[in-house]
């Protein structure tokens, strides 16, 4: 997956799915990435890159909106 080794716990921008993530494994060719606000887990394909500022910005942005809806912000 490039140069890039990524570390647990590291937000990372999936290149196949086009969503950051946060990395909670490493399992046989797959990384298995994580919402940054949780969520169901995937297996990323692509190859993966450190999250940008903006991405991780963006992220964040979308799960205190999440929360908003929800009524929990």
């Amino acid at each position: 997956m490039g140069d890039y080794t990524p570390e647990i716990d590291d937000l990372v921008f999936d290149e196949a799915t086009h969503r950051v993530g946060r990395v909670v494994d490493h399992v046989g060719p797959y990384w298995q990435l994580r919402p940054p606000g949780g969520g169901r887990e995937w297996d990323a394909h692509g190859p993966l890159r450190p999250a940008t500022l903006a991405e991780r910005l963006s992220s964040e942005v979308a799960l205190v909106n999440a929360r908003s809806r929800r009524g929990l912000a």
